[in-house]
């Protein structure tokens, strides 16, 4: 039996803005019930620990999913997302693979966290698969800063600057995911269409682009550790 970690963000704050942020709904529950509907052993954690903060975007009735539908009325699902373990109470040593959803809280705390950064290269250096979505990439630039060679010539994406731009958000974040990969010497790909899915596999790391992308991810992510098997 595979037993995954997903890592979630606890920041909700944007900038210049009183609109709130945190983990986008779906790219929490697409991976989710692929996991759980494979008979995977799900542990959810976040720096902070307990529930977060839900994007109130992804809330919305055009964002919603069949397995956002699901969630709210799954009482185990609802019991585990509102008590999520802290960074500080897990070990790659007891999962089998790590999966980051986005929202733009990670491009807050997860991008900086010192337990995230070193947990990720914990799960490389185990020859462990690690899986990001949207902006749940920004979690591997800590990875990135404490080894500097990380990123370096890695197939990645995220969500894009585009993408963006064309969800106005670009003046209430810190940095562009898209640029600050490149920074960081990833080679970066995107769809060619905003908001369709794309994900991109290289080693180790499985990433997509965009909400779209995390059922796929999660997909990609499962075949991986089949595999394995």
């Amino acid at each position: 039996m595979k037993h995954i970690l997903m890592v979630l963000s606890s920041h909700a704050e944007l900038l210049n803005t009183d609109s709130k942020t945190g983990v986008w709904i779906g790219e929490f529950t697409d991976p989710y019930y692929k996991f759980v509907d494979q008979g995977y052993v799900i542990t959810l954690a976040s720096p902070k620990g307990s529930r977060p903060p839900i994007d109130e975007m992804s809330q919305l009735t055009e964002h919603i999913t069949e397995s956002n539908r699901r969630f709210l009325e799954d009482q185990t699902a609802q019991l585990a997302f509102s008590n999520t373990k802290k960074l500080s109470e897990v070990s790659a040593n007891d999962y089998d693979a790590v999966f980051y959803p986005g929202g733009h809280g990670p491009m807050f705390d997860l991008a900086q966290d010192e337990q995230s950064g070193k947990l990720i290269l914990d799960f490389i250096h185990s020859r462990k698969p690690i899986a990001a979505v949207c902006h749940g990439p920004a979690a591997l630039l800590k990875a990135g800063e404490i080894e500097p060679e990380f990123l370096k010539g890695k197939k990645i994406t995220g969500f894009s600057n585009t993408e963006e731009k064309l969800a106005m958000r670009m003046d209430t974040i810190p940095y562009t995911l898209e640029d600050r990969l490149k920074e960081m010497g990833a080679e970066y790909s995107k769809n060619a269409v905003p908001f369709l899915s794309h994900i991109e596999e290289d080693g180790l790391l499985i990433t997509g682009q965009n909400p779209l992308s995390a059922g796929p991810a999660a997909e990609a992510l499962i075949k991986r550790l089949e595999s394995q098997s």
